[in-house]
Parts: structure tokens; C-alpha cells; sequence
């Protein structure tokens, strides 16, 4: 990513080892010891600088995570003039609620984490819960998927006037039903009933799918067996053509073989998790690029701009 505007740092995150030295970025090299602590150091100088970081949680999410709470605190106590955090994926989100006995609640351990770390404002995409904005006192902007997928849905899908979008369990009706009535679609829900986490025993639909293209919306993929399995259900009550559109494609475990084997036409997910090694051997996954909406929001934050543009908008 580079920019062209003055006064501001760029530190991009990224795998270990490796010096960073790209255009409109600023020099960091980050180095691992043999004892797996992490080490950062700035290149030049952040002084009174307007300090972007960029880093997602993904991958190695502990090492990322540290790699960048250390990036912030090296630039705070660099005398950096402000220090945004732009975490696309926010990790250990959907740790954000006690829901059972002692169970912690790690979405805000990690929000006091950045802020004790030296974080001023925090730029994230799609939070699983949007009440984690509440867990920071500072700024955050929660940044939305919706405009880029209401965007591909429009040019990408084949016959979407006669399509259908449903949520795969109830906690997201609320976006679907958002997406479906910018689109003027009907909408339907998957009730579904789990007998642990991440594996779901039974599928109910809630609505009438027969003969349209049923479109699939969430908030993130990870194993894809509920991605699956509501494909299965979707055909077996009439629908013609299964597409899933999810802001986190987190793809673990054995996500891409489900993806591969699945009814699925084609899953398609953000690139706020990168996935070209999982695109690769998969050929149902398309992206839809988010960069443009993150860029646009660090140029407005820079310049002092609204950001609510681009909660309903995307950027050319």
C-alpha cells in the first residue's frame, strides 16, 4: 500500500524476518530470536508523525498480535504525534461475552492490550459483535463489508434479481436483512442447533428458497461446516445455486477440502485475511478487495475527514 499525502508513517506487519522497505512505508525490521521473542525496531525517525499500522489478526494470531502491540509501543515512546492501529480482522473476537462459567472475555483483554500499548484510534472491519467499540476508550472505526458485497452481488452473480439471501443462524439476521433490503430481495434464515463448537448436528430453513439462487451471508468462515451443510440444506428445499459471500475468511482446519466437496458455487470472502495459498488449490473462492474502503478510511482519519461515507458506500 503507498500513499502520496505528507506527515504520515506507514508500518505494515507481516511475516518474520523480513525488512520492510516498500513505497509510502516506513522502514521496520522485525526480527524473531531463537527463544521466540519478538523484536521491532523503526527505521527512521516517527516523531510527531501521524502513524498508521497495519496488521491483521490472522495466521500466527499470538506472534501478530504481540508483533503488534511492540510496533505501537515502539512508536509511542518514539514520540509518534498519533498511532492508528488498522487491524482488518480483529482478533479474538468472538471471545467478546461470558457465556459460561469462567470463561474470559478476550476481546476486551486484547482492547485494553492496544490501549495500554499506546493505540490513539483503532480502524477494524466487520467486529463479530459491534459492542466491542464499547471494550476501548478510544476511537474506533468499524468499518463494513456490506457496500463492497452489495457491489459484487450486483456485478458478479448471474440472474441476482431472482435471488434470495439468507443468514445461517439467527445472531446474523440483522446483516442479512440489511443486504436484502438495499437489494429489494426476500430474505430467509437457517435456524441451526450445535452439539459443540464449530460442529452443528441439525439445519431447520425458515423461508422459501424453491427455484431462486439463495445467497449465503456471515461474518466469517472458519472450518465452513455450517457454510456446508446450509449449501446441502438450501438445495435440498428447491434452491437452484448455493454462493456464500463472508467478510473473514478465516479458512482453518480442513475448510478448503468442506469448500471443495460442498454444493457451494462459489464462497467469496474479503481479503482481509490473505488466502492467495488457499485460493490456489481451491477454485469455488473469490475475493473481493477491501483495501480500497481501509485506504479511503486512512486518508479521511489522516485529513480529519468523515469516515461514515463509507459505511454505506464503496470506494471506486
Amino acid at each position: 500500500m503507498s500513499t502520496s499525502f505528507k506527515g504520515v508513517q506507514w508500518a505494515i506487519g507481516g511475516k518474520h524476518e523480513n525488512r520492510r522497505d516498500t513505497e509510502g512505508s516506513a522502514k521496520v525490521i522485525v526480527l524473531k530470536y531463537t527463544n521466540q521473542e519478538t523484536s521491532v525496531t523503526i527505521g527512521e525517525s516517527v516523531r510527531d508523525e501521524d502513524v498508521f499500522i497495519i496488521q491483521s489478526g490472522c495466521g500466527e494470531i499470538n506472534d501478530n498480535l504481540m508483533e503488534l502491540l511492540i510496533m505501537i509501543n515502539a512508536c509511542k515512546t518514539a514520540s509518534a504525534r498519533r498511532i492508528t492501529a488498522v487491524i482488518p480482522c480483529f482478533p479474538y473476537a468472538r471471545q467478546d461475552k461470558k457465556d459460561k462459567s469462567r470463561a474470559p472475555i478476550t476481546a476486551k483483554l486484547v482492547a485494553n492490550m492496544l490501549i495500554v500499548a499506546g493505540a490513539n484510534h483503532v480502524i477494524t472491519v466487520d467486529l463479530h459483535a459491534s459492542q466491542i467499540q464499547g471494550f476501548f476508550n478510544v476511537p474506533v472505526d468499524n468499518l463494513y463489508c456490506e457496500p463492497s458485497m452489495l457491489k459484487y452481488i450486483r456485478t458478479k452473480i448471474p440472474n441476482w434479481t431472482n435471488a434470495i439471501i439468507v443468514s445461517p443462524d439467527a445472531g446474523g439476521a440483522k446483516r442479512a436483512t440489511s443486504i436484502a433490503d438495499r437489494l429489494n430481495l426476500d430474505f430467509a434464515l437457517i435456524h441451526k442447533e450445535r452439539k459443540r463448537a464449530n460442529e452443528v448436528s441439525r439445519m431447520v430453513l425458515v423461508g422459501d428458497v424453491r427455484g431462486k439462487v439463495a445467497i449465503v451471508v456471515d461474518d466469517m468462515a472458519d472450518t465452513c461446516g455450517t457454510l456446508s451443510m446450509a449449501a446441502k440444506t438450501l438445495k435440498e428445499n428447491g434452491a437452484t445455486k448455493v454462493y456464500a459471500i463472508v467478510a473473514h475468511g478465516i479458512l482453518s482446519g480442513k475448510a478448503i477440502d468442506v469448500i471443495n466437496n460442498s454444493v457451494l458455487e462459489k464462497l467469496v470472502v474479503t481479503n482481509t485475511i490473505p488466502h492467495e495459498d488457499k485460493k490456489a488449490i481451491c477454485k469455488k473462492i473469490d475475493t473481493i478487495d477491501i483495501s480500497p474502503t481501509l485506504a479511503e478510511a486512512i486518508r479521511r482519519t489522516h485529513n480529519g475527514e468523515s469516515v461514515s461515507f463509507l459505511f454505506s458506500h464503496a470506494p471506486e
